[in-house]
């Protein structure tokens, strides 16, 4: 492919951010994009035109445009697993029909929403009571993955939309820790849980929840009601949730259709509903809708999943930038690096093609992050001074502690700082001294060598209008579809996870051995030694 061939061409070409902007005056405007009520500035990347145009002509090449298509449409995208992938059809509007295999998705979604509005209101309004008889005032998510990270990020970033005094938890360590802490601080009477599994077979999810229920019967030990008034059941697998327990008025269905990491859209999101509201909830799936369409519709140029997806794939396999972390500078998105993890690494961690051959380029770089101004005082230091390049993507809003909420001063004061962090973190990364002021960039003494920044480290900024439902929505779909474009040129399916399923036997395997009186050695000479290391143990044993 030629243009791949171009791409690498420019890509051992001397970069320098510093003559990119000194070059073209105009650099900040002409490389950003707007939509959604979301700004994003590239232009601290390192690209120029000539770049941007060959990762165009490279997502043409690689049929980008069908590719988006067929994904909307309802194709078989997910290959090995033949499947559709429609999470996008997860925030369809009410009245809008896609029909896939003569079913229409669209009216089934909004069955499930609408009963899940019903739940949401029993349980908000008071309606729902335990067995004593008492109303429901703590609502616990067990799930993992996808059924765990999705709500924890999204009921944390809109918590001051939170409209009810019941309050949402949320436990996913299979070692009992969140939840035996948990238990501690919750009245059983008063207290609901979510079983989120889309297959309803997965240990870390079904380990809580039967010492949930456990925990229930010490308290009540009339079982049959305590399933019905203190269990809701979120499956694929309606026969599973029945054979445990769970009544089918409390059961909510997902479709195999719904990869975990983009499940949050669907009944998943129950737990989002509760604590918001279900306005709120549909506002969230609003704004993901609106960034669908502005997907499906603009040009490459002005695209910002595109865009965003072009220059992943610039920084990761013709730069070799081999790292990639996400920097919320505001304390609501403290969750959400940890959820992009999961939906880019497990989506496009992949060294083979779809075709079954092996990659020979680099694909899904190592994604980590966290709140920005926590950051500044932890790993800033290796993206300043350290020996690995690494891309950033900054995200914050532009404003907070409007008229609408309790407004001070101090406040006022806080979000403008942080505000100025991000930017200046950015101009740092990108121009190294060159961005300090002329006395601090010239030190003259013995630790000058200690103070130098080399810059040239490539950001994005994302800068949301306000953090609302809608614009988060939004924001999570941008990402989504950032992961769509990266695989479309990478040529991977990003909808499967066969490297998650592998670990999963390999650990049933093991604890059939653990529990086992007698010694197998049927593992490699390593875990052999560890597990009569863990039999012998005389803690283990009592």
């Amino acid at each position: 492919m030629n243009t791949w061939h171009d791409l690498k061409r420019l890509a051992h070409s001397p970069i320098n951010l510093q003559h990119y902007f000194t070059a073209d005056s105009n650099r900040g405007q002409k490389f950003s994009a707007t939509a959604c009520d979301i700004y994003m500035d590239f232009s601290k990347q390192a690209i120029d035109d000539e770049s941007l145009l060959k990762l165009i002509q490279l997502a043409d090449a690689c049929e980008l445009s069908q590719k988006i298509k067929a994904l909307l449409a309802g194709e078989k995208v997910n290959d090995t697993e033949q499947r559709a992938a429609l999470h996008t059809a997860l925030r369809l509007p009410k009245g809008e029909s896609l029909i896939v295999d003569g079913v229409d998705v669209g009216e089934q979604v909004h069955d499930s929403l609408d009963k899940c509005e019903a739940l949401v209101h029993r349980i908000r309004s008071g309606i729902w009571r335990g067995y004593s008889g008492k109303a429901i005032r703590d609502v616990v998510n067990i799930g993992v993955g996808g059924s765990d990270l999705g709500p924890l990020m999204a009921t944390t970033a809109l918590s001051e939309w939170a409209d009810t005094d019941i309050h949402v938890h949320f436990v996913s360590n299979m070692d009992g820790t969140q939840l035996e802490s948990l238990l501690k601080k919750l009245n059983p009477q008063t207290t609901l849980f979510i079983i989120s599994s889309k297959s309803f077979g997965t240990v870390d999810t079904l380990s809580n929840a039967k010492t949930a229920l456990s925990w229930l019967l010490a308290a009540y030990a009339h079982k049959p009601t305590i399933l019905r008034r203190h269990f809701i059941g979120i499956s694929t697998r309606p026969d599973k949730m029945s054979d445990w327990g769970i009544h089918p008025d409390n059961q909510l269905l997902l479709w195999d259709w719904v990869g975990g990491r983009f499940s949050m859209w669907s009944a998943i999101g129950l737990a989002i509903a509760v604590r918001i509201g279900m306005a709120n909830f549909r506002a969230l799936l609003a704004g993901a809708h609106e960034m669908d369409k502005h997907f499906a519709q603009a040009d490459f140029y002005k695209n910002l999943p595109v865009l965003l997806g072009l220059i992943g794939v610039w920084n990761a396999t013709f730069l070799g930038i081999n790292a990639h972390t996400v920097l919320p500078y505001d304390g609501r998105l403290s969750h959400f690096p940890n959820y992009l993890t999961q939906l880019e690494m497990e989506s496009n961690g992949k060294s083979v093609k779809r075709t079954g051959e092996s990659v020979n380029y680099r694909t899904c770089p190592i994604l980590w992050g966290d709140i920005g101004s926590n950051a500044q005082h932890a790993f800033y230091q290796l993206l300043h001074q350290g020996t690995q390049r690494v891309s950033c993507d900054f995200i914050t809003p532009i404003h907070r502690y409007n008229d609408t909420q309790i407004v001070n001063n101090s406040l006022v004061y806080q979000h403008k700082l942080s505000l100025a962090n991000c930017l200046a973190q950015s101009q740092v990364l990108a121009f190294g001294n060159a961005a300090l002021p002329h006395g601090v960039a010239n030190v003259a003494d013995d630790l000058a060598k200690f103070k130098k920044y080399r810059g040239n480290q490539p950001s994005t900024t994302l800068l949301l209008g306000d953090l609302n439902p809608k614009t988060l929505g939004a924001l999570i779909a941008l990402y989504e579809h950032k992961v769509y474009v990266m695989s479309v040129l990478w040529q991977i399916n990003p909808f499967d996870q066969w490297g998650v399923e592998v670990g999963k036997v390999m650990a049933n395997r093991v604890y059939d051995e653990l529990i086992s009186k007698t010694n197998t050695d049927c593992f490699d000479h390593s875990t052999n030694t560890l597990l009569s290391v863990i039999k012998q143990s005389r803690i283990i044993n009592e």
